[in-house]
Order: C-alpha cells, then sequence, then structure tokens
C-alpha cells in the first residue's frame, strides 16, 4: 500500500512540474495549437471596420493556407500608426501577419 502511495505521488509530481518546464524551455506560446510565434503568414481580404483607438482592424478574409484556416472574419492588431491610417472599411487588401501571444498582428498591407 505504501509502494502504491509513492509511486503515485511520483507520477503526480512529475505530471505536476512537467509542463511548466516545458513552457520554459520551449520558447513557444503555446495557447495556439502550438503555433511559433513571429512565424509570417499571408491572406486577403475585405476591411470590414476600422478602430483607429485601440489600432485594430476587422478583416473578412480568405483561406490561410499556412494556418490551415477557412476564411472567416476577425480581428487584428495594427502597431504601425503609418498602415492604420492607411486602412479603410470596404477596402481589399492583401496582408501579411505574425502571431504574438494572443494577438494576431499585421505587419505589411497592399
Amino acid at each position: 500500500m505504501k509502494r502504491q502511495a509513492a509511486v503515485f505521488a511520483a507520477v503526480a509530481l512529475l505530471f505536476g512540474f512537467l509542463p511548466a518546464s516545458l513552457a520554459q524551455t520551449s520558447g513557444h506560446d503555446m495557447s495556439a495549437a502550438g503555433e511559433p510565434q513571429g512565424e509570417t503568414h499571408k491572406a486577403s481580404g475585405t476591411v470590414t471596420k476600422v478602430d483607429r483607438i485601440a489600432s485594430k482592424v476587422t478583416i473578412a478574409h480568405g483561406p490561410v493556407q499556412s494556418l490551415k484556416w477557412p476564411a472567416m472574419t476577425m480581428n487584428f492588431v495594427v502597431k504601425d500608426k503609418a498602415l492604420l491610417g492607411k486602412l479603410s472599411s470596404g477596402k481589399n487588401i492583401e496582408f501579411e501577419f505574425v502571431q504574438q501571444g494572443r494577438d494576431y498582428v499585421i505587419t505589411s498591407a497592399k
């Protein structure tokens, strides 16, 4: 009985520390299906809304092959104020974006 309890405690301890140690050493944000931060993705779509105060745009975009995403409408962050100024509702764009934490950040648009 004591041996069973000791094995159970060791396994519980191992599983308790393992995910934390992997997260610290992997260098990836595992919250987004294992997708590494910083990989550039390309898409095209239509701007449906621009929120200049929050530096966000809503885009109805086509499929994103590199992420295996279907067409959808979603929000993106635009950190470059000059780029944000070029975007307007109804404008068709081709754009590139990266994941930074939980945000998808547009790095270029034309």
